[in-house]
């Protein structure tokens, strides 16, 4: 995505995502809001926002964490949301294997409990080792855990594949993970 985006993306994630009460929005229960209504509260909150420049962050982003209503009018995030919304998304049976990236130092604990969302409502998971690397690296040394997600799947736990691809999951428990060896 262009550089000049960045500051952008980050605003829509902090509202789409995590605090939309931060600029005067209330998100649907699905996570949608109104793009006028999103356009008026950034103005309002002095984040130089127009539709050519929301459309341009949603297409570019490169992880596709926005997406549009089919008419256009409502934006809502992909998925990594720490307010309550129900994407609608669809149980769905996983890859045998899927990746989450995380920092070094969550090792140990992970190890006792898990992955956990944290703040978020759901566990992160990707297809492939090299976005796992990317999203460990925003935490500091990245490490790379294999989820055995279809072993899951069949023990009754459930998946989602989020509209950009990731897939999402409630929690792992430590005998679902492969870790690396030290």
């Amino acid at each position: 995505m262009d550089a000049s985006l960045v500051g952008t993306s980050k605003f829509l994630s902090k509202v789409l995502r995590h605090a939309p009460e931060s600029v005067g929005l209330r998100l649907d229960e699905a996570g949608w809001v109104d793009v006028d209504d999103l356009l008026a509260a950034a103005r309002r909150a002095g984040v130089a926002l127009d539709r050519p420049t929301l459309e341009r962050v949603v297409a570019e982003n490169e992880k596709k964490r926005f997406a549009l209503s089919g008419d256009g009018l409502r934006i809502r995030a992909s998925q990594g949301h720490s307010v309550a919304v129900e994407l609608g998304l669809e149980p769905r049976e996983p890859p045998g294997v899927l990746f989450h990236g995380t920092a070094d130092r969550n090792l140990d604990s992970i190890r006792a409990q898990g992955l956990v969302p944290g703040r978020r409502t759901h566990v992160h998971l990707s297809v492939d080792q090299a976005t796992a690397v990317a999203a460990g690296r925003r935490h500091g040394r990245p490490v790379v855990l294999r989820v055995k997600a279809g072993e899951m799947h069949r023990a009754g736990h459930a998946f989602f594949r989020s509209d950009n691809g990731v897939w999402l999951t409630a929690a792992i428990p430590p005998h679902y993970i492969q870790f690396p060896t030290r």
